[in-house]
C-alpha cells in the first residue's frame, strides 16, 4: 500500500498514513475489534502465518509492531503475507508505541509514528526486500532451533509420560467416540479450503466434529454443529459455547483454568483437562484415548516451520502427540490444493455438448433413431404452429 502524499506547508512535503489506533498485546484479541482502515498496534515477536492471515482478513491500513516481526529465530511467514497484501508494516518500534491510547488518531510518516504531531516512535519499514534478507538469515539459524526442539521434547516427555503412554488424566466425556471417525478443526492454515473439500466426507461418514477454540466457529460457519469444543476458550464465540456442544476446558498442569470462568459465566456445563501441551494436541489425545477409529485434522500444525510458529513449548507436545496417535491421523492440510479442479466450467459445457452431438449422430444412423427424430420434429412443428396461432389471436 502506498502512503498518501500531502503538502504540510509551502516548502515541505511528506509521505503519511492516518488512521484510528487499535492497540493490544495479543494479536488474536485485537483482530476481534479491528475494522478496515484501522491501524493495528501489536507486540508480536515473529508474526506467524495464522496471525498474519487474521490481520489481513480485517484489512487494516497498517500494522505497527513494538517487537521484531522477524527475530531471526526461524523463517516465519507472517510479515511477507502482510506486505504482499499491501499492508504497511513497521516493526521494532519499542515499548512506547504500546502506550498509544486505543481510538486515538495517529499518523505514520515513512517509518515514524506521530500522535498529535508529536513523535512517539521510529521503527523499521518492512518491504519484500528487507523481509527476504531477514528470512535468509533466519534459515541459517534453524540448527539451533532443532537442538532446542530435541531438549524440549525430552522435557515434555518427562512431564506428560503417563498421559502420552497410558492416557492418565483424560476426562470422562459424554460424547460417544469409540469406533467413530473424528474430525478435529483448528482455525489454522487453509482450514476453510480443507473444510470445503471435506464436505462429501462429512456428509457420508458423519464424523464426530471437534472444534479447537475458534475451530468450533469454523465448523458452525461451514454449516455444521460441533459435538465437542476443546480449548482454553480465549478465541471461541459465545454462540459456539451455547451451541449444545460438550465443553472441555484446557487447563494448566497445576489445574488452573482461566477459561472455566468464562464458560461458567455463560451457564454452560464443562469438564477440565489439565495438560502441558497445546489445545489441538489434547483434542487428538482425547479422541485417540476414547477409541476413535480415524482422526482427520484440519488446520493443525504439521511442518517444522509451523511447529516453530507455535513456540518451543508447543513444538514438543505436537511432535509427541502425532507419534502417539500414529496411523489413525489423517492430515487434511493441502487436500484442497491436491484436488483443485483443473477443468473449467466452459470446458465441461463443451464436453457435454460434444457428447450430445455424438449421441444424436449415433441415433440418426439407426432406423429407431430416425423414427424418434421424425416424431420429435413433428411435435416441434405442432408446437410452432400453436405459438403462431396464439400470436395471431393476440394481435
Amino acid at each position: 500500500m502506498k502512503l498518501k502524499r500531502t503538502v504540510r506547508d509551502e516548502n515541505e512535503s511528506s509521505e503519511y498514513l492516518r488512521g484510528i489506533a487499535k492497540v493490544d498485546r495479543r494479536t488474536k484479541d485485537l483482530t476481534k475489534r479491528l475494522d478496515a482502515g484501522d491501524i493495528a498496534v501489536i507486540n508480536h515477536t515473529d508474526i506467524d502465518r495464522v496471525a498474519a492471515d487474521a490481520l489481513v482478513g480485517q484489512q487494516p491500513s497498517a500494522v505497527l509492531n513494538s517487537a521484531k516481526s522477524i527475530s531471526g529465530r526461524y523463517p516465519n511467514l507472517g510479515p511477507g503475507i502482510l506486505v504482499e497484501a499491501g499492508i504497511t508494516l513497521i516493526d521494532d518500534l519499542g515499548p512506547d508505541v504500546m502506550g498509544i491510547k486505543e481510538g486515538k488518531r495517529i499518523e505514520i510518516r515513512d517509518n515514524a509514528v506521530f500522535v498529535d504531531d508529536v513523535l512517539v516512535a521510529e521503527g523499521v519499514l518492512q518491504t519484500q526486500e528487507t523481509i527476504d534478507v531477514a528470512l535468509d538469515e533466519a534459515r541459517e539459524g534453524l540448527s539451533v532451533q532443532l537442538e532446542s526442539f530435541a531438549a524440549n521434547t525430552m522435557d515434555y516427555l518427562r512431564k506428560e509420560r503417563e498421559l502420552l503412554l497410558d492416557g492418565v488424566g483424560v476426562p470422562p466425556i459424554k460424547t460417544k467416540i469409540e469406533g467413530r471417525q473424528v474430525l478435529i478443526v483448528v482455525r489454522g492454515y487453509h482450514y476453510k479450503e480443507d473444510l470445503q473439500t471435506l464436505r462429501p466426507y462429512i456428509k457420508e461418514y458423519r464424523p464426530i466434529l471437534i472444534g479447537v477454540d475458534g475451530g468450533a466457529d469454523a465448523i458452525i460457519e461451514a454449516g455444521w454443529k460441533p459435538d465437542l469444543i476443546v480449548g482454553d476458550m480465549d478465541s471461541v464465540s459465545d454462540k459456539a459455547l451455547r451451541s449444545g456442544a460438550e465443553i472441555v476446558v484446557h487447563a494448566y498442569r497445576n489445574g488452573k483454568a482461566p477459561g472455566s470462568e468464562r464458560v461458567a459465566a455463560l451457564g454452560v456445563e464443562h469438564l477440565v483437562f489439565p495438560a502441558t501441551g497445546t489445545s489441538e494436541d489434547i483434542a487428538m489425545l482425547l479422541a485417540d484415548d476414547l477409541g476413535a477409529e480415524l482422526i482427520v485434522a484440519v488446520g493443525t500444525h504439521a511442518t517444522l516451520v509451523e511447529f516453530l510458529d507455535k513456540g518451543r513449548a508447543g513444538m514438543a507436545s505436537t511432535f509427541l502427540t502425532r507419534l502417539r496417535v500414529g496411523g489413525k491421523l489423517v492430515d487434511a492440510k493441502g487436500v484442497s490444493r491436491l484436488y483443485r479442479q483443473r477443468i473449467s466450467n466452459g470446458q465441461l459445457i463443451l464436453l457435454a455438448v460434444a457428447g450430445l452431438i455424438a449421441v444424436a449422430a449415433a441415433l440418426a444412423s439407426t432406423t429407431v433413431g430416425q423414427t424418434l427424430f421424425g416424431i420429435v420434429g413433428a411435435r416441434f412443428d405442432d408446437l410452432w404452429s400453436w405459438i403462431g396461432s396464439l400470436a395471431w389471436w393476440n394481435n
